[in-house]
């Protein structure tokens, strides 16, 4: 379970403004990689925090609620152009910077899930390998990450039916598969990923 000894450290070494950072999409086929930056109050900290993939819809969402009301959230995105010109890892870091500089407060010290730290951070950094299962500021950023994700590609499926976005966020289940080739590609597919661009290559 995630406890808040990162975040008990950084406090230790002066830092006040401590925000746990991840993202998520960086699997699907398509939609934007979001982010999401949270600095928790150590007073009101929501309870069963942890990985956003081991919550029910439900209960990431209440979660979602509680975070929202007592923490400071950023929330941010790279779009598809983005990952396709720069590449998913770089694309990822970019939606986190966002997301930590979209903060109502800014923050002088970020846990960054993972094992690299965006290169374009201006603040002091600890990357924290499997970190929404370790932190509790990380493990509230996944949900609200998640959440956000979700949300869109809910939006997304309502424009384009047939994909399967609503239930599978754009991953590369077999019904999204089939639906890519007899439906096509849609402008929110990510061209520079294997089997978007087989499609494409194929009808070249």
């Amino acid at each position: 379970m995630p406890d808040f000894s990162f975040e008990t450290k950084a406090a230790d070494q002066g830092y006040t403004g401590i925000v746990g950072v991840d993202e998520v999409g960086r699997g699907p086929l398509c939609g934007p990689v979001t982010a999401a930056a949270v600095i928790l109050d150590p007073e009101h900290i929501p309870g069963d925090l942890r990985d956003s993939k081991k919550l029910t819809d439900r209960k990431r969402r209440m979660l979602f609620t509680q975070i929202m009301e007592t923490a400071m959230v950023g929330v941010a995105h790279a779009s598809v152009a983005e990952i396709d010109e720069i590449n998913i890892l770089q694309a990822s870091h970019l939606a986190m910077v966002r997301a930590i500089e979209n903060l109502p407060k800014p923050a002088d010290f970020a846990l960054i899930d993972g094992n690299r730290a965006p290169k374009n951070l201006i603040i002091p950094s600890t990357c924290v390998v499997k970190g929404d299962d370790r932190s509790l500021s990380i493990a509230a950023a996944s949900i609200v990450a998640k959440i956000a994700r979700d949300d869109l590609m809910l939006e997304l499926d309502a424009q384009y039916p047939g994909y399967g976005w609503a239930k599978n966020a754009g991953y590369p289940t077999k019904e999204h598969l089939v639906a890519l080739k007899s439906l096509g590609i849609t402008p929110h597919h990510r061209r520079s990923f294997k089997p978007v661009h087989n499609i494409l290559y194929q009808e070249e």
